[in-house]
């Protein structure tokens, strides 16, 4: 399968959304505490808004397709 190559933005843009599946996932596999006890948000506002940025960014806001086929792209295959 070919490869191509990213641009410096959809790089950032790809790099951005997997630190924020990342900080998703570390949120959902923390121990929970006792009941009741206060939580921070799952996704901390900045590295949300980090993410929007650089979607903007590299003109793929609202294009999950095309975003969705980087990231596939990237991907180690193995």
């Amino acid at each position: 399968m070919p490869t191509s190559l990213l641009t410096e933005r959809e790089r950032t843009a790809v790099q951005a959304y997997l630190r924020l599946l990342h900080t998703v996932r570390a949120a959902f596999d923390a121990a929970d505490g006792p009941p009741g006890a206060s939580r921070p948000p799952v996704v901390p506002p900045s590295v949300l808004a980090e993410a929007e940025q650089a979607l903007a960014a590299a003109g793929l806001r609202g294009n999950e397709e095309e975003f969705f086929g980087l990231l596939q792209s990237c991907r180690p295959h193995g």
